[in-house]
């Protein structure tokens, strides 16, 4: 196989947005007078989609509002602090161009919602590099549900065999490795025993740009 495709997750990955979606769920559910902590939000909602999100602090806190209104706040207050605070994460600029430079394909496939991919490029000036857009919205099932990498790799029109997942949650890491793509994490915790799953775990981007230097030409 040829490794020729490389596809990022997005939030934590590409961006350091995870803080701004806790800040938005911990405060639009604090109008519900619902009050949950950032490790609540680690546990419950990491990784996943939107819509898994909304559901899932109505279920717990049996809360009466329609799960879409929750979903429509949170995303409106995650586009606002992206788009005011959003920042690159260490070794992004220097991938993107390593990767661009030896002729990877380079796809997104995330769980967030179209919206929140349109105030991340835009604020990091980045849409020119990515040849395929993935969100979960577009799919049935949300990670850890492989569909979203299935779908990136059908529509560059290449075998998960010659993809490589960046990751940063246990939720995408399942969803690629269920895709059979070997896939690399860049986790928040890396003692989190389930993250050797993965086939490779680092600690920046500029740590995976070393990597894919270290593999040979055939492989490349």
């Amino acid at each position: 196989m040829i490794l020729n495709t490389f596809i990022f997750d997005m939030d934590g990955v590409i961006i350091d947005s995870e803080p701004f979606w806790r800040q938005a769920q911990i405060k639009i559910l604090s109008t519900y007078n619902v009050t949950v902590t950032v490790e609540d939000c680690i546990k419950n909602t990491m990784g996943k989609r939107i819509d898994d999100v909304a559901l899932t602090w109505c279920q717990l806190h049996q809360l009466s509002i329609n799960p879409k209104s929750l979903e429509k706040e949170i995303i409106t207050a995650v586009v606002q602090l992206i788009t005011e605070k959003g920042k690159a994460k260490k070794g992004l600029f220097e991938l993107l161009d390593f990767l661009k430079k030896n002729n990877f394909n380079i796809a997104l496939a995330t769980s967030s919602s179209k919206p929140i991919i349109d105030a991340v490029f835009n604020k990091l000036n980045i849409a020119h590099y990515f040849k395929v857009v993935c969100s979960a919205d577009d799919e049935e099932y949300g990670k850890p549900h492989p569909a979203i990498y299935l779908k990136a790799a059908k529509l560059l029109k290449v075998p998960t065999g010659n993809c490589l997942v960046l990751e940063d949650s246990v939720t995408g890491l399942i969803a690629a490795k269920a895709a059979s793509i070997n896939t690399i994490v860049i986790p928040e915790d890396k003692n989190d025993p389930r993250f050797t799953l993965a086939n490779n775990i680092y600690t920046s981007m500029l740590d995976v740009i070393n990597y894919l230097k270290t593999l040979t030409d055939q492989t490349l």
